[in-house]
């Protein structure tokens, strides 16, 4: 069950749209600050703020077909939410529309990837800017926890699997991405070779055609974004996470922005979370040109 569409400039029905955006206000399993129900709705409400016009791609958010359908209603269970969000994207994607998810917490991705790899068979990569590795196999007894969100991608749905900006995760968690191969940038790797090459290697390293982009907000540095759940120091710049977008939004096939938590700051993280989601659509739908 959706409710509360009003993202601004989503003004195509359903039926016409090509980017069905929605929320879902969960975050049973956050570890350190909840609060992350509440930003689908802060941003929508920071949507206001911008212009329709996006300079950079020439593309005027007026003449796309964009709709909001609401925010998914969710259980107290992180399982039977997981569920209903997958039976809720699954029909999205099968319309040919690119789901765009406003979490809540980054156990949601699931669900949305899943039902993306669906449409697109096994030539899917996921892609994912987090500060944290996300690889644990449960956490607090949560096999669904926000903190192993991309070990079961891996696991269950694709292994071609690039994170982004990761700093931050036990011993056992860095140990587990060496033994298996996993291809991630740090913060500091970002730093010393520069936002530009991370994406040239991330773009020949990936080899398939369609991925599904995930951006943790926790990715970028606290003091860019500091409405956070977990907020982790010496992390990207906004500016790197913005080129990262442009460059793969033309083959993504779902995008999901999550973990922003708005009671911890003054709106700025839910601003540049909007920014950076409006910042997806102008690129996608520039490639489609």
């Amino acid at each position: 069950m959706f409710y509360k569409p009003d993202m601004m400039d989503a003004f195509a029905d359903y039926e016409t749209a090509r980017y069905v955006i929605f929320g879902v206000p969960f975050d049973a399993t956050s570890s350190f600050r909840p609060g992350s129900r509440w930003a689908p709705d802060a941003m929508r409400k920071a949507s206001v703020n911008f212009e329709k016009y996006n300079q950079h791609f020439d593309v005027d958010f007026e003449d796309l077909l964009i709709h909001d359908i609401g925010n998914l209603e969710p259980y107290s269970s992180v399982d039977e939410t997981l569920e209903d969000l997958y039976y809720a994207v699954r029909p999205i994607v099968k319309d040919g529309k690119i789901p765009i998810m406003m979490g809540g917490e980054h156990s949601l991705t699931y669900s949305c990837v899943k039902a993306c790899a669906e449409e697109a068979g096994e030539d899917i990569g996921f892609v994912v800017m987090d500060a944290h590795f996300d690889l644990r196999e449960e956490y607090g007894g949560i096999r669904n926890n926000h903190a192993c969100v991309s070990r079961h991608v891996r696991d269950d749905i694709t292994d071609t699997y690039v994170t982004i900006g990761v700093r931050s995760g036990p011993k056992e968690e860095w140990v587990y991405a060496k033994e298996n191969g996993i291809k991630y940038y740090t913060a500091d790797d970002v730093r010393e070779i520069g936002i530009k090459q991370v994406i040239s290697e991330v773009k020949e390293y990936l080899g398939c055609k369609k991925i599904y982009l995930s951006l943790d907000m926790d990715a970028i540095d606290p003091a860019y974004a500091p409405g956070l759940g977990t907020p982790e120091p010496f992390g990207l710049t906004d500016i790197d996470v913005r080129e990262v977008i442009r460059a793969l939004a033309p083959i993504s096939i779902g995008f999901d922005v999550v973990e922003i938590s708005p009671e911890y700051d003054n709106g700025i993280s839910a601003l540049l979370g909007t920014k950076l989601l409006r910042e997806f659509i102008a690129a996608h739908a520039a490639s489609e040109r």
